[in-house]
């Protein structure tokens, strides 16, 4: 491809525009220009579209739109080398960098040393207001710690022989803070682990650093997140669109006062708790939120849902979800999560039940899942290739999801 003989024309689209501001203020640009930089990424487009121009924003977001090949090709590196060391693992998004914490306005317990360094980190932001740290911990809005987050898969039945890749910036508090989730599970990478040298090119772009952990994340057997930011948002969509695979997000408005109590607990009553309390935050596909409940990056319940209605759900919370034209039989339908014989932190295992409720397939089946990462991939859908004008040019035609 031949080299721009001079930067594209940049323009700073606003928060959640209509189709109609792409249509009458970008299209004319990008006819004449042939290249448009849109400045600025999270929420151009509003939440709120017609079914069929979601289904396009699937297409888009999912199918379309490719890193650039050498964050493409050390990513996928990351995955090979994961994959080599054991079939199945986990991926977490830590999110406990200084910046996070700052503005979260959370406490951890590190004294005025604490106190100081998030303060002075929290003057960046001018506009945010004076927070109580512990009703935030209490309403559910800190990020767990590394501790935390760990305790919680043991609990949920992950053993110490899981492999854990850790997605993550700078560390509040570095080894030390990490320390507790690393005894946890011995198998802990993270990228610079991994790629070492090859990581070079990519260390002054933080956004770069990120598309990296959004790959390994991407093709994880089970998915992390420890906050509700946009890379989360963005992969908990992904994970659901190409299959619903496993994405746990932490209860943390019942668990911040359950890991209070875990001290006079004994382990087997402990771990009951976390199972009790993570019911509805494992990935599910009855966990959709379609509308106004939901955020669609979240949520793409257009692309997946045979019908985006959910009070039309059969008793118990069953329905068909699929992608188009491909049911997706094998993705998780009810789980249970129970102790294994040994008790203590060994002998934990999952137990899943496969239904599908659609077309001929009419049957539960049963599998034990030893190990807990054992995982049914759903479909894989259609790539699409696109040309910039032919885009813009579907979403006034027509030529959505169901026109292959």
């Amino acid at each position: 491809m031949r080299s721009m003989e001079k930067p594209p024309y940049t323009m700073r689209v606003p928060r959640k525009s209509t189709p109609e501001y792409y249509l009458d203020q970008v299209l004319p640009i990008l006819l004449r220009r042939h290249v448009v930089q849109l400045t600025k990424f999270d929420y151009r487009l509003t939440n709120e579209l017609d079914e069929d121009l979601q289904k396009l924003r699937c297409h888009v977001n999912y199918n379309a739109l490719r890193f650039a090949k050498n964050i493409q090709s050390l990513g996928q590196k990351l995955v090979k080398k994961m994959r080599r060391m054991s079939s199945r693992y986990i991926a977490v998004h830590l999110r406990f960098e200084p910046d996070m914490l700052a503005f979260s306005g959370c406490y951890y317990g590190g004294g005025e040393k604490e106190r100081t360094e998030l303060g002075k980190i929290r003057q960046r932001w001018a506009t945010l207001p004076d927070l109580d740290a512990d009703g935030e911990r209490s309403r559910g809005k800190c990020p767990l710690t590394p501790f935390e987050v760990g305790l919680m898969l043991r609990a949920l039945g992950f053993g110490n022989d899981t492999h854990l890749y850790v997605a993550s910036g700078e560390i509040y508090g570095g080894d030390q803070t990490l320390r507790p989730l690393r005894d946890f599970f011995p198998n802990f990478y993270t990228k610079e682990m991994l790629a070492g040298e090859s990581l070079k090119p990519f260390l002054s772009y933080s956004s770069r650093l990120a598309a990296i952990d959004y790959i390994v994340c991407d093709d994880s057997d089970v998915f992390v997140t420890n906050n509700n930011g946009n890379m989360a948002r963005i992969l908990a969509g992904r994970r659901r669109f190409v299959g619903h695979k496993r994405t746990i997000r932490p209860n943390a408005k019942k668990l911040s006062s359950l890991f209070k109590a875990r001290n006079g607990m004994e382990w087997e009553a402990f771990a009951r708790k976390v199972k009790l309390h993570q019911r509805g935050f494992m990935g599910e596909p009855d966990e959709m939120r379609p509308g106004r409940r939901g955020e669609f990056h979240e949520y793409p319940y257009s692309c997946i849902c045979q019908r985006p209605d959910l009070q039309q759900l059969e008793p118990g919370g069953q329905q068909l979800f699929q992608g188009p034209k491909q049911n997706l039989e094998g993705s998780p339908r009810n789980n249970t999560v129970g102790a294994g014989e040994e008790g203590g932190w060994k002998g934990l295992k999952w137990s899943f039940m496969f239904a599908n409720k659609g077309g001929s397939m009419n049957r539960s089946i049963g599998r034990e899942i030893d190990g807990n990462l054992r995982h049914a991939r759903g479909p894989i859908f259609v790539r699409w290739s696109w040309n910039i004008e032919a885009f813009f040019r579907s979403m006034v035609g027509g030529l959505f999801l169901n026109k292959r």
